[in-house]
């Protein structure tokens, strides 16, 4: 499974750590690539759109807060980028969202806590059910 990784100057050492501690996933690396100030846009986007296109099965996307990554990431049809705090939210939001994009707040998640969000959140399957008649509504508000 290719996970499409991206992030700002504020969430770079978190994705840099989360790379280096699960090298047996196959990361795709948007950016940015330092710790110089960037704006999230243009990384977040560019990651949530291979997620939205199919060249990647999923999307990490990591900044300060968690909320302009949110944000961005929900603006591409077909993403539903889900802000998760601990490892309960990480698996409803892939158990009855069927989020396909997982928002960390580098400033207020510590590394090792990260790493179990995303590793709960990839461990996860969307029960459907119920819940995919949800999906549609947003599908079709995407496309309204």
């Amino acid at each position: 499974m290719k996970i499409a990784i991206a992030s700002d100057h504020a969430g770079y050492v978190l994705k840099e750590t989360i790379k280096a501690t699960l090298p047996e996933l196959e990361f795709v690396d948007y950016g940015t690539h330092s710790e110089a100030s960037m704006d999230y846009p243009d990384t977040g986007s560019k990651a949530a759109q291979a997620v939205a296109a199919g060249s990647c099965s999923r999307g990490v996307l990591i900044c300060g807060s968690g909320i302009g990554m949110s944000i961005v990431g929900n603006k591409i049809p077909g993403i539903r980028a889900a802000l998760c705090s601990n490892t309960d939210i990480a698996r409803l939001s892939r158990m009855h969202n069927d989020a396909n994009i997982l928002i960390l707040a580098a400033r207020f998640t510590a590394a090792h806590y990260a790493i179990d969000i995303l590793k709960a959140w990839l461990d996860t399957d969307f029960e459907g059910g119920r819940h995919q008649q949800r999906i549609d509504k947003i599908s079709k508000i995407e496309k309204e």
